[in-house]
């Protein structure tokens, strides 16, 4: 039998820090007791904000934690052609467009929209506002001449298209991690039983797939990559449970298997928040600095 196969993604957009450390020793674990495979993967598809040093910083935090990877991580920015490729299919196939609108003018269109009958509007799972679909009608001539002038511009998702060209009902198979004592005090995560949840991937309205400077985005990437690299289990973290909707919509669309997933509770701050390097959470590095070992941090994340 395939062996399962796991992967911690970090982003070299910032030092690590707890939050990443048990959705990287979560994923260890798991593999370790299942006989997997563990496998590291880079997602710097961000121009403005990877950075080269980060990368380095990633690889001496995870092997300061006690972690091995296989080998060679995989790096997003080295695949942009094939996240270009099927970006391209998806619009061959009338399921994707290009989007010229700035937030501005979509902030101004959703509340002109709303204006009327003074009921906020509704938001995706992210909290933005669904796209109103300004872009989604325009004639295809004009969209090519605005992109052959050069107009910035992302590509959506078609939603109503998507759901006609795959459809539902759609499911996510999810399982449950299982805790158990092992003596001294170890203990030991495993997988438990497949669970099926429905996936509801109309809420995401008409998503952005490719960003205005880079041909994809986290969404369309991370599904291709689970692809590519064999991935049968996506463990991260429970602020991504939405995302895996939409997912298992575009892994439908492009004829890939879902993986099986588990959604695992945050870190979360003294405010109650969940840790986030825009809003300075300390980082492994500081941790390490300020004499935290290895031993006691596994500890205090439950993986002694």
């Amino acid at each position: 039998m395939t062996p399962p196969v796991f992967r911690f993604a970090p982003s070299p957009n910032g030092r690590l820090h707890l939050g990443h450390a048990r959705s990287a020793l979560l994923n260890d674990a798991l593999a370790r007791s299942s006989g997997g495979r563990l496998l590291l993967r880079i997602e710097d598809i961000d121009p403005g904000r990877s950075r080269p040093d980060l990368i380095d910083a990633i690889a001496d935090d995870l092997a300061w934690l006690g972690l091995r990877f296989e080998t060679p991580a995989r790096r997003q920015s080295e695949h942009l052609d094939v996240y270009r490729a099927q970006l391209a299919s998806f619009a061959a196939r009338g399921l994707a467009y290009p989007c010229f609108c700035s937030r501005g003018t979509i902030a101004q269109a959703v509340a002109a929209a709303a204006a009327p009958s003074g009921v906020p509007p509704a938001c995706d799972p992210d909290g933005a506002p669904l796209y109103p679909g300004c872009c989604r009608a325009l004639p295809p001539g004009d969209a090519e001449a605005r992109r052959a002038a050069g107009a910035p511009h992302t590509w959506r998702l078609d939603m109503v298209r998507a759901l006609a060209a795959a459809p539902g009902p759609h499911r996510v198979r999810s399982v449950p991690v299982v805790t158990s004592g092992e003596g001294r005090g170890l203990s030991t995560h495993r997988i438990g039983a497949d669970r099926v949840e429905a996936a509801d991937p109309a809420r995401w309205g008409d998503p952005v797939i490719a960003r205005r400077d880079v041909p994809t985005s986290y969404h369309l990437a991370v599904v291709m990559d689970d692809a590519a690299q064999g991935v049968t289990h996506v463990v991260r973290g429970a602020d991504l449970r939405a995302s895996t909707d939409l997912h298992v919509l575009l892994q439908a669309l492009i004829g890939v298997p879902s993986p099986r997933y588990h959604h695992h509770a945050l870190v979360l701050d003294e405010s109650g928040a969940k840790l986030a390097k825009s809003r300075g959470a300390r980082s492994l590095a500081d941790l390490r600095a300020a004499g935290e070992s290895p031993a006691s941090l596994r500890e205090r994340l439950g993986f002694p």
